[in-house]
């Protein structure tokens, strides 16, 4: 099968797993050293509270690539009880940012370094009679996100947001992944930034999964 890439960017899998009594670890280990190898990186996650136990964020520009450690973790003893697919972006309202700046959101270089308090959260704009973000005009929207995205700035040094569009490709219009220092960046980012009108008038969340992000063996021998 030939490979599957976007014109720019990467596809980006998140993967939310339940263990089992029979997880082979060095069956999970081999997976991520072929994932790397093809040039794709992976970032182990361990989940708090009931939804999962472990999760992934595995990030190549391949699809195939993706699907390959999908499929072998699934041999690995590991249920996947939640998973979201999304590619990394460049919002419509920031053209013209620089190369660095654009590359960074195109082609991150995950995880950061000292930031493994971990959150990823699905999100839309909403549709709504009264509450229409898409019949807004795009000067209204791009002053709306461009407040959204000073309040987020606050928070640079201490938390990294990547977000990556899934429009069409699954059930929330964009994730959202951050990394942060400790647990509370992530508490007061997301508080903070509710109360801009782009996210207190028009946005609608899903789920939210937080974990610790470590090296594989160490999020296995606290996850199981």
């Amino acid at each position: 099968m030939n490979p599957l890439k976007p014109a720019m960017g990467l596809g980006v899998l998140h993967l939310f797993c339940k263990s089992s009594d029979s997880v082979d670890k060095d069956g999970l280990e081999q997976a991520l050293i072929a994932t790397r190898n093809q040039g794709g990186q992976v970032i182990s996650i361990s989940i708090l509270g009931h939804k999962a136990d472990i999760a992934f964020m595995v990030l190549d520009e391949d699809w195939l690539t993706l699907r390959k450690f999908q499929a072998t973790i699934s041999t690995c003893g590991l249920e996947i009880v939640d998973s979201y697919v999304s590619l990394t972006e460049i919002s419509e309202y920031a053209a013209g940012v620089p190369d660095e700046m654009r590359n960074a959101r195109l082609y991150p270089e995950l995880p950061p370094k000292d930031k493994t308090a971990w959150c990823f959260y699905p999100m839309s704009k909403r549709r709504n009679v009264d509450q229409n973000w898409f019949t807004l005009d795009f000067e209204t929207r791009k002053k709306l996100m461009y407040e959204h995205g000073a309040s987020g700035r606050k928070f640079s040094g201490r938390v990294l947001q990547v977000i990556t569009g899934s429009t069409g490709i699954d059930d929330f219009e964009w994730g959202v992944t951050l990394f942060c220092e400790k647990p509370d960046d992530l508490k007061d980012v997301v508080y903070s930034m509710r109360f801009d009108e782009a996210s207190a008038e028009y946005a609608e969340f899903g789920p939210f999964y937080t974990g610790i992000v470590g090296e594989l063996k160490q999020v296995l021998e606290i996850s199981l």
